[in-house]
């Protein structure tokens, strides 16, 4: 059964309604796991109950075709499963009657399985790294600079960029900001700025975000190996 299944359930006033599957139960438990919990919008998974676990007189029965089969008694909805060679899935437990689906159980797990994997990688926390830079950093050491930006966003942090003005450096601010914007352009196949370039105290500094999928290759990291080759 696919995770984003419809269910139509009866309401008070006697009239069906259908919500999304996914709004009113997160399948991400396996049968006997605990529940897992998650923070911020993420809802509590429950464990679904399945086949002979489903204890209660009657049920709501929902085809694998998607069809509305009505109330029947709980043997006769799991006689109808074992039918089709499928299994007879609790999705509303807390429905009168309880809504059951007949589907398959294993599809049912690996589809969310799926969906919590996608869910872990947008979860997952950037570690943050600092590259510090000179306003007046000479070429080579730039380029030096933004290879190691580059390696350190290719393995998925973030990193603050860092301009350390000394004495009356401070008054070239313009010239940090340059640098901070050059930084940002030359990272571009590879990072956004998730926050723009600012000033604190003497120091100047921005932070670049890894993309989750590359626009192109590292630029300097690219002319580096070009250059070692050639040499060779």
């Amino acid at each position: 059964m696919p995770a984003g299944d419809p269910v139509t359930l009866g309401g008070a006033d006697g009239r069906f309604r259908t919500v999304g599957l996914l709004r009113q139960h997160h399948f991400s438990s396996l049968r006997g796991e605990r529940g897992r919990h998650f923070h911020g919008s993420n809802a509590i998974a429950r464990p679904l109950r399945v086949n002979d676990q489903i204890r209660i007189r009657s049920v709501r029965v929902i085809d694998e075709n998607g069809v509305q089969l009505g109330i029947m008694p709980i043997e006769d909805a799991q006689a109808r499963a074992r039918a089709a060679g499928l299994d007879l899935i609790e999705i509303s437990p807390n429905a009168q009657p309880p809504v059951c689906k007949i589907g398959d159980y294993g599809r049912l797990k690996y589809e969310q399985s799926k969906k919590d994997k996608d869910a872990r990688k947008k979860q997952r926390h950037f570690e943050l790294k600092e590259v510090k830079l000179r306003p007046k950093i000479e070429t080579h050491d730039y380029e030096t600079k933004a290879r190691m930006a580059e390696r350190l966003l290719q393995d998925g942090s973030k990193i603050k960029v860092t301009i350390m003005f000394r004495g009356r450096e401070i008054t070239y601010a313009v010239f940090g900001r340059r640098l901070l914007d050059r930084m940002a352009e030359d990272m571009q196949p590879l990072a956004t700025v998730e926050r723009e370039p600012r000033l604190e105290g003497k120091n100047m500094f921005m932070i670049l975000a890894p993309r989750a999928v590359p626009t192109g290759p590292p630029k300097y990291s690219a002319q580096h190996k070009q250059r070692e080759q050639t040499s060779a």
